[in-house]
């Protein structure tokens, strides 16, 4: 099995900082891509951002392009979304996500692994 633990999230004012990590352990695989998505009160899950494990290729959500940043540590299987300028908008619960293709895609419907989500609130 996969596990995917998240941690990072917190409270932050509008216009601060917060970086997510998210640990992968478990069965390891050859190609695969970790997408991070949010989900807010009331809301449908959207994707935020997302990175080819082997090439570190990104994208990103528009809403969050130039603010937030995906990154990749091989060696510790870990992935990263450093997320700069929060606004209140940006509050949600933050999952990482683990899709066993080779391309980035945003549909969370793709992804066949999960974590338990962090919370990020972003206050005004």
């Amino acid at each position: 099995q996969v596990q995917l633990i998240e941690s990072g999230g917190g409270l932050v004012q509008a216009g601060g900082s917060l970086r997510l990590s998210c640990v992968v352990s478990g069965r390891t695989f050859n190609t695969y891509t970790m997408g991070w998505f949010r989900q807010a009160p009331g809301k449908e899950r959207e994707f935020v951002a997302g990175i080819t494990w082997s090439v570190g290729s990104t994208y990103y959500a528009d809403s969050v392009k130039g603010r937030f940043t995906v990154s990749r540590d091989n060696t510790k299987n870990t992935v990263y979304l450093q997320m700069n300028n929060l606004k209140p908008e940006d509050t949600a619960v933050y999952y990482c996500a683990l899709d066993l293709a080779r391309t980035i895609r945003a549909n969370s419907g793709s992804y066949s692994y999960w974590g338990q989500g962090t919370q990020v609130t972003v206050s005004s």
